[in-house]
């Protein structure tokens, strides 16, 4: 059996947010850390506990995606910090409705419907535009970032349904 198989790996945007909860709670874990060690191991307690907060903060803010396309079907995983992977989406190419560029003219026709996007992507915008779309079952509109490889793999298997451009 001949199976196609590719691999990206996406980083998403970090927000503002986001870096000021991991950089605050790291400054005040190393506060409480010093002053517990100079004035009373209980005050040694608000370190543990902002460490905890710094440690779960970081693992919800630094996201990546993992897209996997082996043979007709594409695999989605959420990678938490580095260090938890949690599958996020599974898609057969039978169902794939159209896959295209964010802003291209084929998805003109599908711009009507009251889809919510799902944003798998790194949420950075650039010209040309790496971002695509995928109408699925009539019931998702998943947004990803796939490389040439991928797009390529996936148009042998469904030309009609793939765009470039």
């Amino acid at each position: 059996m001949n199976d196609t198989y590719v691999e990206v790996l996406v980083k998403r945007k970090d927000s503002l947010v986001g870096k000021f909860l991991r950089t605050f709670t790291l400054i005040l874990a190393a506060m409480f850390a010093i002053f517990g060690i100079i004035l009373s191991p209980v005050i040694f307690i608000g370190a543990i506990i902002f460490g905890a907060i710094h440690y779960v903060a970081r693992l919800r803010t630094e996201v990546e995606f993992e897209y996997l396309y082996v043979d007709k079907e594409i695999t989605i995983d959420r990678i938490y910090g580095k260090t938890k992977r949690k599958r996020a989406e599974k898609i057969e190419m039978e169902r794939v409705e159209i896959i295209a560029p964010m802003n291209s003219y084929q998805l003109d026709s599908y711009k009507n419907r009251n889809i919510k996007p799902i944003d798998y992507s790194s949420q950075i915008v650039e010209q040309p535009e790496k971002r695509y779309v995928i109408y699925y079952n009539g019931v998702k509109k998943i947004i990803f970032e796939p490389n040439p490889a991928m797009l390529k793999a996936m148009q042998m298997v469904a030309p009609r349904k793939v765009f470039t451009n």
